[in-house]
């Protein structure tokens, strides 16, 4: 079964932009547990554009379901993570001044540094999964990393989904199929949405989670937040 993780930044984006506490960050992640989200989703970044540093540990005490959190793995935020200890620990390759996260790493050149991290991380208790494009020999390399998962940037495949669907799902069949072969988990996430979403799960069977966002929040401005989860687990869960 797929799990769906509700990645909440954009909600800390809305509520950074007026100040104060509205909407409520600790409370829309309680509501999307209670709505059948089956872990939440955070990704602080330097700056603190969205989810804050301080929101980390707060979340922690309230989140029940899988606690997942995203970035990169700089000094401060790998003490963040290891004061919190959540479930899942995913690393992104993303510059502190960049969007949104947009590739995946070199896990060949960045082997040595990966398998070092994975290791402190692993030591604490917490899974790791690697954010990373559909390319077999980035995948084989992720493997003796130590990782337990993968996460697929999924982007380029929301972006071609529409010009030819067949042809933008071909390369993460081809790497999924690997990665089960070497024993890796795969997570995916980045522009998957209600058009999109269903035919990704039924080409990916061993799809372990999504990561959604900002989708999810946009999507929850016309039916609610109720409604849109409902409507992403249903995406899921379809034959």
């Amino acid at each position: 079964m797929t799990r769906l993780s509700v990645n909440i930044n954009k909600i800390a984006t809305l509520r950074n932009s007026r100040g104060g506490n509205l909407p409520n960050l600790i409370q829309v992640a309680k509501d999307c547990e209670k709505f059948g989200a089956q872990g939440i989703t955070v990704h602080p970044r330097p700056d603190e554009r969205h989810i804050r540093y301080a929101d980390v540990p707060l979340l922690k005490e309230v989140v029940t379901t899988e606690y997942n959190i995203e970035g990169n793995p700089s000094v401060n935020f790998l003490n963040l993570v290891e004061s919190v200890l959540p479930e899942q620990v995913t690393l992104v390759p993303d510059s502190p001044d960049v969007l949104t996260s947009d590739s995946g790493w070199d896990t060949i050149k960045e082997k040595s540094k990966l398998t070092d991290l994975i290791q402190r991380l692993h030591s604490n208790g917490m899974r790791v999964s690697l954010f990373i494009d559909p390319i077999p020999k980035l995948i084989e390399a992720a493997k003796e990393t130590g990782a337990d998962r993968i996460e697929f940037y999924t982007g380029d495949y929301a972006k071609n989904y529409h010009k030819d669907k067949e042809a933008a799902i071909q390369p993460f069949i081809e790497s999924s199929e690997l990665a089960v072969d070497l024993n890796l988990g795969i997570n995916a996430g980045h522009d998957l949405n209600l058009d999109n979403l269903h035919y990704f799960k039924d080409k990916i069977p061993q799809l372990l989670e999504v990561s959604i966002g900002h989708a999810i929040i946009s999507d929850a401005l016309y039916y609610g937040l109720y409604t849109t989860i409902q409507l992403y687990l249903k995406e899921i869960s379809r034959k």
